[in-house]
């Protein structure tokens, strides 16, 4: 009777600790989300302007592998843009569909009329060795540069009109280095917001979004749809010709460049980049595959502490909510406190704080997606990511330190 009584008692202490960690967390997102700046709502007036003459203000970057039902409406967008001069250079990276073809399409469309923007088509056929793909087209691509700034993104993301003036003028005003505007997802499903809505919460714990413009916290941020960069700070890092064997290419960008002290700055903007990336309520799982074990550098017992704190974040907040009593208490604090995270959240995830109720089964999915990306690359001894297998040992090899 007494042990029982000791392990409930201990049992409720470690349930308000959670919640008192996650209210933490709530409060920190309520206060720290609201600092990042919106530019579908800031006064253009106040930007400084670009300059005048016929070179090209910004180098958009394009690599496609496979992306024929979406490249099209991606360069489409992308040559809509008003406000500035772009050169935008498309990657079809050894693609096996009919992507270099419709890039090709949209290509002969613009020489048709008269552009602001420039458009060339680079074709590759093979891959060298000690390369992924992703990085070796975005350095081939950079290297065509006319511009002083250069923004990577994704064959499908679709961009308004306004998009890249407003980010590359903000980009100026605050003297950034490297710039990353939160991009929409296009959400289909509750279960997709519902996995959308838990997959942002637990990167919360990871990188505070608020705190990437101070020089003094760790906190970094890279994203494949929208990172934009100062040319010479990108070359000063060695570009990724530095990250060759990188699998998260993106995030290792931003976290390069703020370990170098460049200064780097986050922005949202409901609607002015738009992406589907998650299809369905298992389509994380497709997603990571490639990417979850690499974010732990590709060391096991990093990968399944995370995991073993995931488990307790899906299954801990539920039993205390089944106990009753001070331990149901501690169980409704937390999900209120995650509710209050999806609010902070919502200018970027536009997920409903309803969707808290969610937050188990979708951490479940992310649980299962971690789990099953580390034991796919163990056993495969490497990452297979369309039709190429790059070896674990050359992956560990180039993965360099922190983080």
């Amino acid at each position: 009777m007494v042990m029982a009584h000791v392990a409930e008692q201990a049992f409720i202490v470690v349930s308000f600790l959670l919640a008192c960690a996650w209210l933490w967390k709530a409060v920190a997102a309520l206060r720290g989300m609201p600092t990042l700046h919106d530019l579908t709502r800031i006064d253009a007036g106040t930007l400084p302007s670009l300059p005048a003459g016929d070179a090209p203000h910004l180098t958009v970057i394009v690599p496609a592998c496979n992306e024929e039902e979406s490249i099209q409406e991606t360069l489409r967008s992308l040559l809509a843009s008003t406000g500035l001069r772009l050169q935008i250079i498309a990657v079809d990276d050894r693609s096996t569909d009919r992507t270099g073809e419709r890039m090709e399409a949209v290509a002969n469309e613009i020489l048709a009329r008269d552009s602001l923007h420039s458009l060339q088509v680079i074709h590759l056929t093979e891959l060298p060795a000690g390369w992924l793909g992703k990085p070796h087209a975005m350095a081939l691509a950079a290297r065509e540069a006319k511009s002083p700034w250069l923004l990577f993104t994704d064959g499908d993301a679709v961009f308004q009109p306004r998009a890249l003036e407003l980010a590359l003028r903000f980009a100026v005003e605050q003297s950034s280095d490297h710039l990353v505007l939160a991009p929409t997802l296009l959400l289909h499903s509750v279960a997709e917001a519902a996995v959308y809505g838990a997959f942002l919460t637990a990167g919360l714990w990871v990188s505070r979004l608020w705190k990437v413009a101070d020089a003094r916290a760790p906190d970094f941020v890279g994203t494949g749809a929208f990172n934009l960069v100062r040319r010479e700070a990108y070359e000063h890092l060695g570009g990724f010709e530095a990250l060759r064997m990188e699998v998260i290419e993106d995030a290792r960008l931003g976290w390069r460049f703020k370990r170098a002290g460049f200064r780097q700055r986050v922005a949202v903007g409901p609607g002015l980049v738009k992406l589907r990336w998650i299809f369905g309520a298992f389509g994380i799982v497709v997603n990571l595959e490639k990417n979850g074990f690499a974010s732990f550098r590709y060391r096991p017992g990093v990968a399944l502490l995370a995991c073993v704190g995931l488990t307790v974040q899906v299954f801990w907040p539920l039993a205390a909510l089944a106990t009753g009593g001070w331990a149901s208490v501690a169980g409704l604090l937390i999900y209120v406190s995650i509710a209050l995270v999806y609010a902070a959240s919502h200018r970027i995830a536009q997920v409903s704080p309803w969707l808290a109720l969610f937050y188990a089964p979708a951490t479940a999915v992310l649980l299962f997606a971690f789990m099953r990306s580390m034991v796919l690359t163990l056993v495969r001894n490497g990452v297979e990511w369309r039709g190429t297998r790059y070896p674990l040992d050359e992956l560990r090899k180039h993965a360099g330190r922190g983080w």
